[in-house]
């Protein structure tokens, strides 16, 4: 009998990440496991768990187990500066798109058509829809950061907080505590639909700056510990240090510059997904004529 947590010592003795394949463990997780459903993008994850500062990423074949520095239940700030710098989460995000649209290609037919869950016409236009929105954004970077802020993200919480809202009422009352995040949820859409968009922007960009900058301090106190103390990679601690300092700068002393190169990144991150979903769902229907193709024969 094996479980997940016999195979973690070495993480307490500078190892970075356990790798341990699903064939030696021969239990499920315990209960102080809790699934995750916010985390840095990682390839070929199919459902991520928590356990404290344990943080496991499940794929189809194995499991890869790192020990985040903070719990982000009980240090939520710490944990996005320390564990998810800004930088780390947006070259994870590109890194996942590519892999995964790659892997899912790669895969065996039959369990591709089985575990699709939408049709490939509704891929590929969710896939056209999100390039187009992509190639949008990169043609007006500025306008289209305008309407994210003063239209987009209004909308969105809005939304967010009555769907949450209905959720806690249906089937049945389940108490006050449950209506809470839907009430956030609505008075944050409201706050943010009401205040201009020059100070909504600005707030953001405060915040970047200062997640940018507690990440780049982090990085480097943790440097000041030798290689021993970075079981990540000095490499890598030393990157995200170096380019974090500098974005927190640059949003400081050049805020429109940053601004046109985030929404030039979230453009060229939904011309890049929508490219993935549109090559999965031709592919998709590919196999599926293949597989009827093959039926019928």
């Amino acid at each position: 009998m094996a479980t997940l947590d016999s195979f973690l010592e070495p993480l307490h003795h500078g190892v970075w990440e356990v790798t341990v394949p699903k064939s030696s463990v021969t239990e499920s997780l315990g209960p102080g496991w809790k699934r995750s459903s916010i985390n840095v993008p990682s390839p070929g994850t199919v459902a991520s768990y928590r356990r404290g500062q344990y943080h496991a990423h499940e794929t189809a074949d194995e499991w890869r187990v790192h020990l985040d520095r903070y719990d982000p239940e009980v240090h939520p700030l710490m944990h996005l500066a320390d564990d998810a710098p800004l930088l780390l989460m947006i070259a994870d995000t590109f890194g996942t798109l590519l892999k995964s649209g790659r892997d899912k290609r790669g895969r065996d037919t039959r369990l591709l058509l089985e575990e699709q869950r939408t049709t490939w016409q509704r891929l590929v236009l969710a896939g056209l829809s999100a390039i187009a929105a992509g190639l949008i954004i990169l043609l007006d970077t500025l306008s289209s950061f305008e309407v994210l802020l003063g239209l987009v993200i209004p909308l969105v919480l809005l939304f967010l907080g009555i769907v949450t809202l209905w959720r806690a009422v249906r089937p049945a009352f389940l108490g006050w505590g449950s209506l809470v995040p839907g009430f956030v949820t609505l008075l944050a859409g409201a706050i943010v639909s009401l205040i201009p968009v020059e100070l909504f922007a600005g707030v953001i960009l405060v915040v970047l700056g200062a997640w940018a900058f507690a990440s780049a301090s982090l990085s480097f106190w943790h440097l000041a510990g030798g290689r021993t103390a970075v079981p990540e990679g000095f490499g890598l601690r030393l990157f995200l240090g170096l380019f974090s300092v500098a974005l927190a700068v640059l949003i400081f002393i050049e805020p429109v510059g940053v601004v046109d190169l985030l929404m030039t990144l979230v453009g060229a991150l939904g011309v890049l997904a929508g490219i993935v979903m549109v090559v999965d769902g031709n592919q998709l229907r590919r196999r599926m004529v293949s597989g009827q193709e093959k039926q019928g024969g």
